[in-house]
């Protein structure tokens, strides 16, 4: 990818998030928190600890890495969308963590000192041009060796997901949906294709966790308050206002078909963390 295209289409991104700065993972629908709270889990950081979070949004691994480095640590978090960072730079002194600091960067080639324990990335590396140029960047900020480099991606989820995003396909400009970013092809798709981009940007000891997370909707209106709370809002940026109303339809149709006995919505995503160290 050419280097116009690539900024181009990192203003398009930072564009979208500066929209849903407001409400992304503030909708009451569990998502981005539990995620990064396990890969922060698994990612285990020590007290006193220098971390990077890539791609940090409202700071769903941040304020946790923050907790479990203490005041002797120190988080970096940077995100492309600087009104992402201004929420979540708010967030951060609301709960007085005076251990963060927070930047507008593009998480593809971060331009850091480096000399980090750990680089904790969730949600991200399948959204860049070149996850393995952005993958053997963070590699060089980690010290040598016994650094740290914990990432999360989407492994598996329930068919109605599928079907959901079938009924925006049609007005998606090419490569929104693609194989890579859906996980329905190339490394993305597999534990091993993830773990072999980890290995190749020179790390060792690569190792998957798999996780199982449930997404309860009360009903169609709390999804559609969900999905336009993230970056699924830029698929509905990309609907004729005069279509709107039926891809909604359509949608909430679909999703139907996950009511439980409790008639409310249940969804499975499973997410891979994928953890390794820098060689």
């Amino acid at each position: 990818m050419e280097m116009a295209e690539r900024t181009a289409r990192s203003a398009k991104v930072a564009a979208v998030f500066d929209g849903v700065a407001d409400v992304y993972d503030q909708v009451g629908v569990p998502w981005f928190t539990p995620i990064a709270q396990q890969l922060v889990r698994l990612a285990a950081p020590a007290p006193g600890e220098r971390v990077l979070d890539v791609g940090c949004g409202r700071g769903a691994a941040t304020v946790a890495l923050a907790e479990a480095v203490g005041g002797d640590g120190h988080v970096t978090g940077i995100d492309l969308s600087a009104r992402m960072v201004e929420a979540c730079r708010a967030d951060v002194a609301r709960l007085g963590l005076a251990n963060v600091d927070l930047q507008v960067m593009d998480a593809s080639a971060p331009s850091l000192p480096g000399g980090y324990d750990l680089v904790v990335s969730s949600l991200v590396v399948f959204f860049l041009p070149d996850p393995p140029a952005a993958l053997a960047a963070w590699r060089r900020l980690l010290v040598t060796p016994g650094g740290r480099l914990a990432i999360s991606t989407f492994g598996s989820r329930d068919p109605v997901w599928d079907a959901v995003d079938a009924t925006f396909r049609p007005y998606l400009p090419a490569g929104m949906l693609d194989a890579r970013t859906t996980g329905a092809a190339g490394p993305f798709s597999s534990d091993a294709g993830v773990e072999e981009l980890v290995r190749a940007a020179g790390c060792t000891g690569v190792r998957t966790v798999l996780s199982d997370i449930e997404v309860t909707l009360a009903d169609g209106a709390e999804w559609y308050a969900f999905s336009r709370s993230h970056g699924q809002r830029a698929m509905w940026d990309a609907i004729p206002e005069s279509d709107h109303d039926a891809v909604r339809a359509a949608a909430e149709t679909q999703l139907d078909r996950a009511r439980g006995a409790d008639g409310r919505i249940h969804l499975h995503q499973q997410v891979r963390c994928t953890l390794a160290t820098s060689a």
